[in-house]
């Protein structure tokens, strides 16, 4: 099954990397506005193949995505000294028209894949530019986030993180949302496990662990300039769940009717996730404070789409 990516830099070649040594489709066809990276990042990446999978990796233009069933678009602009936010969002939205509509003209069946930052806004210009149903514009959203809360629970319990149930909602960024009152270890409430074993999750630890996981991003940066595996395996994970039509329950965004009375709000919750795109969205049990740190989050994101003009 064939997979593109639009925007080859260190996010979409790291999601191809992924999905090749993975085994994720039988071929992967990179696109990018600069013709020889998008040849540079195929190839290096196909040589890497035959100490893994069998997967063809090539590079190509939009006509080369035809049949396509996931296009993970990682394509977008930096943030220019003194530019807002606002401004840096208004230039990816016109990035987005470009290639929404060469991927659309190419692979109209495809289901897009949006992992460009800010990752919730993007995932509604998303699907506001190509029109398709909510279901069919999948962001990465907070499925790393949720990997990193794992990651460090199972540190904190010294168990396996794939041991560990719990979710991060809301933004993908500073509003991010990790759930506790939800959150298990086995079949057992997070908090009583951590009791039981005798490594206790007061207060003070979950707080710690959640600034971790909120922070973590901004340690990778100030250490080497960006984030690129953990989210290229996120990325995997998911065009995988697509693909094979897992009908697993990931943590990823989507344009959603109404989360909390915000009104047409992309953000992150447990959905699952199929062939057809996303075929459910499940809403866990929160407490009041996470109710309102959902809602925050909703306005946050929310407060920037709805400026955007397309």
């Amino acid at each position: 099954m064939k997979i593109g990516i639009v925007g080859t830099g260190m996010v979409g070649s790291a999601a191809g990397y992924a999905m090749a040594l993975l085994g994720v489709g039988t071929e992967i066809v990179l696109v990018d506005a600069n013709p020889a990276l998008a040849l540079a990042q195929a190839q290096d990446i196909a040589h890497a193949t035959p100490f893994a999978a069998t997967v063809g990796v090539r590079a190509g233009d939009y006509a080369d995505l035809e049949g396509a069933a996931v296009v993970i678009i990682a394509a977008g602009v930096s943030q220019k000294p003194g530019e807002s936010r606002l401004a840096l969002l208004e230039r990816n939205v016109e990035v987005f028209k470009t290639v929404i509509s060469g991927v659309m003209q190419a692979a109209p069946d495809a289901i897009l894949l949006i992992a460009t930052n800010p990752l919730d806004v993007m995932t509604f210009a998303a699907q506001r530019i190509s029109g398709l149903p909510p279901e069919r514009v999948i962001g990465s959203g907070t499925i790393l986030d949720t990997a990193r809360l794992r990651h460090l629970l199972g540190d904190h319990l010294g168990i396996a993180p794939k041991s560990v149930h719990a979710y991060v909602l809301g933004e993908h960024g500073d509003s991010e949302v990790a759930v506790w009152s939800s959150a298990m270890a086995g079949s057992v409430p997070i908090v009583s496990f951590a009791e039981q074993i005798g490594r206790p999750l007061d207060q003070a630890a979950r707080a710690l662990i959640a600034d971790q996981v909120r922070g973590a991003a901004y340690t990778i940066i100030e250490g080497k300039g960006a984030t690129w595996y953990g989210i290229g395996a996120g990325l995997a994970r998911i065009v995988r769940a697509i693909i094979d039509n897992e009908r697993t329950v990931l943590s990823v965004s989507q344009v959603n009717d109404d989360i909390e009375g915000v009104k047409d709000v992309a953000l992150s919750l447990p959905r699952i996730v199929g062939r057809t795109g996303i075929i459910a969205n499940l809403m866990p049990e929160l407490d009041a404070d996470e109710r309102a740190a959902l809602k925050h989050s909703a306005e946050v994101i929310a407060g920037f789409s709805s400026k955007l003009k397309f």
